[in-house]
């Protein structure tokens, strides 16, 4: 993963207020921790930093040019604004070139299992240390042709070099099972419903052969 490049300025105005216009100048408040320093507050141009954040992925890494100093940031936690949907704060870690730092990295599923087949995601992240400039986007994991009960474990991930897996061996990745009747899912439904306290009106359900006599009535 290469760092994204952008630019940022300290900021020494905080609260809400001061948050609410430094989105109103189109910069993204943020904070820097890590190696033992004080906090360093940065606002981030909006635009710019929000691309980088959708090509770096939950891991971004960012190349800071901070008034003229070079700081390398993990991406940790970013507020976004449930309603809006733009970022209203971001987390930081700071780290060096060839530093190893945990992160959890997301499993994707390429390939179609066998027909009739039900997959289930049971764990759609694992946890790894990797080199802080070298940081997997993803981990793809291959079903195509699968089984009913083949099972893939945390150890089967196909990891590039450099990176350790951190996550128990025996953590369930995916679950490949026969795939549910009509049957089973009505059967489902019912005792969803049964424990939810929902009665079927019987009057709205009509008898075997009633909807058949109504019909010759009326012939």
């Amino acid at each position: 993963m290469s760092a994204e490049k952008i630019s940022a300025t300290t900021r020494t105005e905080f609260g809400k207020g001061a948050a609410r216009r430094a989105r109103r100048a189109n910069t993204i408040p943020a904070v820097i921790y890590g190696h033992g320093n004080d906090p360093m507050h940065i606002v981030l141009p909006t635009h710019a930093t929000t691309m980088a954040l959708r090509h770096g992925g939950a891991n971004a890494l960012l190349e800071l040019d901070i008034e003229g100093t070079t700081q390398l940031a993990l991406t940790k936690a970013i507020q976004v604004d449930p309603i809006k949907r733009l970022i209203e704060h971001i987390d930081f870690v700071a780290v060096r070139k060839g530093e190893k730092v945990t992160v959890d990295v997301q499993i994707l599923l390429v390939g179609d299992a066998a027909k009739e087949t039900l997959v289930v995601l049971e764990n759609p992240s694992i946890s790894v240390e990797a080199e802080a400039t070298h940081i997997p986007e993803s981990f793809e994991v291959s079903i195509e042709g699968l089984e009913s009960g083949t099972q893939i474990l945390a150890s089967q991930v196909e990891l590039p070099k450099g990176t350790t897996l951190l996550s128990d061996e025996e953590l369930l990745i995916v679950n490949i099972t026969d795939a549910p009747t009509t049957e089973q899912i009505e059967a489902e439904l019912e005792e969803a419903e049964a424990e939810a306290g929902i009665e079927k009106d019987e009057s709205e359900v009509p008898e075997v052969g009633e909807e058949a006599a109504e019909g010759d009535s009326e012939a």
